[in-house]
C-alpha cells in the first residue's frame, strides 16, 4: 500500500484529510519531522515548515510528491526536488482571510497600544496613553498576493488609504495606488509585508529601507522573518528612527533568548499565528490531501516546480 507522510499538525488521524487519503488507497503515517527515516518508503508527503534539504530528499528514494500545507515553501529545496523528479506544490491563498484579519489585528494593536496597556494592567498599573486612529492613515503593502488583496477591503473599511508595491500591479484595483518601494516607504504610516522570501527579498527591509520610513511609522510582518534585517530593525526602533514593529514571524523560530528583538520597547513579537485559525487549518488539511492525490496522479493544481525527469511510480535515484 502506498505510504503518505504527514508532518503538519493541521491534519490528524480520522479527520477529513485522513479519510481522503486512506479512501484513495494510501497508508498514512504521522510524524513531527522528516529526519531519522521518517521518509523511508514514503511516496507522498504533506509537510509543515520542515527543512526538506537536498540531503533529506536524496535519501527519500520513493518520494514522488510533496505538498506544503500552507503558502510559503522556502524550507523546501525546490531545485533538488526538481532534479530528483519530485513534484512540489503549495496551497496559495489557503489562509489569506485569516492572515488579512490578523494583519488588521496587528495594526490595531500598534495604533491603540493594546499589548502595552494589557501588560501594564497586569503589572498593577492603569495605562492611559493616547493611541492613533487608523482612519486616514496610509497602509503600504509590500507584495500583492492573495493575503495582501484580502487586506485591502478590510483596511478600506477602516478608512485607510492603501498603497502597494509589486512586480505585478493590478491597475483595475481602484482602491489601491501602486507605487515603487521608495515611495511606499516614504508615504506609509504602516508598512505591511506580504511578499514571498526569495533571494531578492531577503533583508529587503534593512537599514536603508527603515531610514526611508516615517519616524511615526510601524512595520508589520506576517510574511517571513528573513525579509527583515532584524539587527537593523532593533536599532531603528530603539533609536526612534521608526515608531515600532509588530512581528508575527522572525528569522529564527521560536525566538531565541538572545534575539536582538527582545527587550526593545515598541517591538512586539508573536508566534507565527497569522494563518492559524480553525477554519484555515481545516481548509489546509483538506486542500493538501486533495493536492497530494492530484500530484501523485501527475495532475497537480498548484505546482511550484515542473520536473522533466519525473519518475512516475518508479523510485528516483
Amino acid at each position: 500500500m502506498p505510504k503518505i507522510l504527514v508532518t503538519t499538525d493541521s491534519a490528524h488521524p480520522g479527520d477529513e484529510a485522513h479519510d481522503l487519503l486512506t479512501g484513495a488507497g494510501h497508508e498514512v503515517v504521522y510524524s513531527t519531522g522528516v529526519e531519522g527515516g521518517a521518509l523511508d518508503g514514503v511516496e507522498g508527503a504533506i509537510v509543515a515548515n520542515n527543512p526538506l534539504t537536498a540531503r533529506v530528499l536524496e535519501r527519500a528514494t520513493a518520494l514522488r510528491a510533496i505538498v506544503r500545507a500552507g503558502v510559503g515553501y522556502d524550507t523546501v529545496d525546490v531545485g533538488a526536488a526538481t532534479r530528483l523528479g519530485i513534484r512540489v506544490s503549495n496551497l496559495p491563498g489557503i489562509n489569506s482571510n485569516a492572515v488579512a484579519e490578523y494583519t488588521m489585528g496587528l495594526l490595531l494593536a500598534a495604533s491603540r497600544r493594546l499589548v502595552d496597556t494589557a501588560v501594564g494592567v497586569e503589572e498593577g498599573l492603569w495605562p492611559r496613553q493616547s493611541g492613533r486612529e487608523l482612519r486616514g492613515a496610509a497602509l503600504g503593502l509590500v507584495g500583492y498576493g492573495r493575503a495582501a488583496r484580502a487586506v485591502v477591503p478590510l483596511a478600506r473599511a477602516f478608512g485607510m488609504r492603501v498603497l502597494c508595491t509589486t512586480e505585478h500591479p493590478d491597475e483595475s484595483a481602484g482602491e489601491v495606488r501602486f507605487v515603487g518601494l521608495a515611495e511606499l516607504l516614504r508615504e506609509s504610516d504602516y508598512v505591511s509585508l506580504h511578499t514571498a522570501l526569495t533571494p531578492a527579498t531577503r533583508r529587503l527591509i534593512g537599514a536603508d529601507a527603515l531610514a526611508a520610513m516615517k519616524p511615526t511609522a510601524v512595520l508589520v510582518n506576517t510574511a517571513r522573518g528573513a525579509i527583515v534585517d532584524e539587527a537593523a530593525l532593533a536599532r531603528a526602533v530603539a533609536t526612534g528612527r521608526i515608531a515600532g514593529a509588530q512581528l508575527d514571524v522572525t528569522g529564527t523560530e521560536p525566538l531565541p533568548p538572545d534575539s536582538l528583538l527582545r527587550g526593545v520597547a515598541g517591538i512586539t513579537v508573536y508566534s507565527h499565528m497569522a494563518g492559524q485559525t480553525a477554519d484555515a487549518r481545516r481548509a489546509a488539511a483538506i486542500g493538501a490531501a486533495r493536492e497530494l492525490l492530484a500530484a501523485l496522479r501527475g495532475e497537480p493544481e498548484s505546482p511550484v516546480n515542473h520536473p522533466t525527469d519525473h519518475s512516475g511510480t518508479e523510485e528516483h535515484t
